[in-house]
């Protein structure tokens, strides 16, 4: 027997496929998933422990300004009013996040007014001259020398395992100076967190998709190919063409979980980790997100690390090497017949969820012209 032909396969159940599929499905076209993962969901997901969904592979807040993405992940899940307000914890003392009247009033006891943020502020900016060179300069030609200090240096510098006079002043093109006593961390429209998990949420998505998990679309790529008409590729760009251009570099991620005998261990969803001293980058206390009902918490520890083979890819490397050597496998993707790239691994590109999901759309559209 011939193998059964599919419209489309799509490599990985994360939200980049998982979104086409839904599209494709809802057209009447014939899909199947294979997910090397024992799991749906890709990076979003949700693992419910002691009553409690914690986000596997770091935390995740969903907000958008696109109302058709709010209202597309809507049909498949209620959103609470999750609201995120983390905080930064710098040698004992904390201070809200993003920068803020309240961060302000925190570091400059003389901080009442605006005005009074924006002139010290203004007068720390001054130490650069010129183009800044580096991310250390840029970040103190946007919010001065103290705050870059005391809540942006250490922090980036564990995240990178580099030093800030190292690092592309393109890494940080703007920091968010509000000059108001607001907490909120986005200032999307539209901003929460799906109850019940972000697990359940994908997997509403995919109802009716054939979806095989702990399958390896490269175990026997030729076989995959030939199931469907076209393919949907959401993994790593340079693995689809056999790294043989070089490797694409990325940072990872290691956690660390630890469940705690008490209902409320933190106060707050997210604690960022601005010094040194500390290890790990954050701590995550995930009954925050959905206000879970436990007599217990659990928190996870983020501690960046460089990635190594068989670890998860979180964060694109943005140098000159890396960006020149993914548009050259951009422009390899762009001569593949029938095959659709799409998504963070796929693009080498840093996505929010829901530029994810907008980008699915756009890919569909473009296929159903």
């Amino acid at each position: 027997m011939l193998p059964q032909k599919y419209d489309y396969l799509i490599v990985g159940a994360g939200l980049f496929g998982a979104t086409f599929a839904n599209l494709a499905k809802n057209d009447g076209k014939k899909v199947l998933v294979v997910e090397k993962r024992d799991h749906i969901a890709g990076n979003i997901y949700t693992e419910n422990q002691e009553g409690i969904n914690v986000h596997k592979y770091g935390a995740h807040i969903f907000h958008t300004d696109y109302k058709d993405v709010w209202d597309f992940v809507n049909r498949f899940a209620d959103f609470n009013r999750y609201t995120n307000s983390p905080i930064a914890l710098n040698h004992g003392k904390v201070y809200n996040m993003p920068f803020n009247m309240n961060t302000f009033a925190k570091i400059w006891p003389d901080v009442i007014t605006p005005k009074d943020a924006e002139n010290h502020i203004n007068a720390e900016r001054q130490e650069i001259k010129g183009t800044p060179k580096n991310l250390e300069e840029q970040a103190i030609s946007l919010v001065g020398r103290t705050i870059y200090e005391l809540l942006i240096k250490d922090y980036t510098e564990k995240q990178w395992h580099r030093s800030c006079k190292e690092l592309p002043s393109s890494i940080i093109t703007r920091l968010p100076v509000r000059l108001t006593y607001d907490n909120n961390y986005f200032n999307d429209r539209y901003q929460g967190i799906p109850i019940g998990g972000y697990t359940k949420m994908v997997e509403n998505m995919l109802t009716g998709v054939e979806v095989r998990l702990s399958t390896d679309f490269f175990s026997n790529i030729e076989h995959y190919k030939s199931l469907a008409n076209k393919i949907v590729y959401t993994g790593a760009l340079d693995e689809y063409f056999n790294y043989k251009l070089g490797k694409l570099e990325w940072r990872s991620l290691k956690f660390e979980d630890k469940v705690f005998e008490e209902e409320n261990h933190q106060g707050v969803a997210v604690v960022n980790y601005t010094s040194h001293e500390v290890p790990y980058t954050r701590s995550i206390e995930h009954k925050h997100f959905e206000d879970a009902k436990s007599d217990k918490t659990i928190i996870t520890y983020e501690y960046p690390a460089d990635y190594e083979e068989g670890m998860e890819k979180y964060y694109t490397i943005n140098d000159k090497k890396n960006e020149r050597l993914a548009k050259e496998y951009k422009l390899l993707a762009q001569k593949e017949k029938n095959v659709i790239f799409g998504g963070r691994l796929a693009e080498y590109k840093y996505y929010d969820m829901d530029d994810v999901i907008k980008s699915a759309f756009e890919a569909y559209k473009r296929e159903s012209k």
